[in-house]
């Protein structure tokens, strides 16, 4: 993984999903844009990576999707966190959150630490 290419770690997608979708529904674009944001443009989502993801967590119950009309008067698909997705994403954000903390402290270590 580099963070210069923006790539994602497996299973990573799927937790920043759940995450923009916390506070309110979003259609594709604005999940996107949510993240790239909110990475200050570190991780970027395309098109053929986050539309499969939708479907896996909308498939697993952790979203739930229906058609709308967007802020450009376009119709587009909005998603909704569901009761289990909020608490997958609770589960998933307490082990990320110790496995970056683990990264941190190894990569903290000094040369006498090795």
């Amino acid at each position: 993984m580099g963070a210069e290419s923006g790539e994602l770690l497996q299973g990573t997608l799927g937790i920043l999903i759940l995450k923009s979708l916390l506070a309110k529904p979003s259609h594709g674009y604005g999940i996107a844009r949510w993240i790239e944001e909110t990475t200050n443009d570190v991780l970027s989502i395309e098109e053929g990576s986050l539309y499969p993801a939708l479907r896996r967590l909308e498939d697993r119950k952790w979203v739930m999707s229906e058609w709308g009309v967007s802020e450009n008067n376009r119709r587009a698909k909005y998603y909704k966190l569901t009761t289990p997705g909020r608490q997958r994403l609770r589960d998933q954000s307490a082990g990320w959150n110790r496995l970056a903390d683990a990264m941190a402290a190894a990569l903290r270590a000094t040369s006498q630490e090795i």
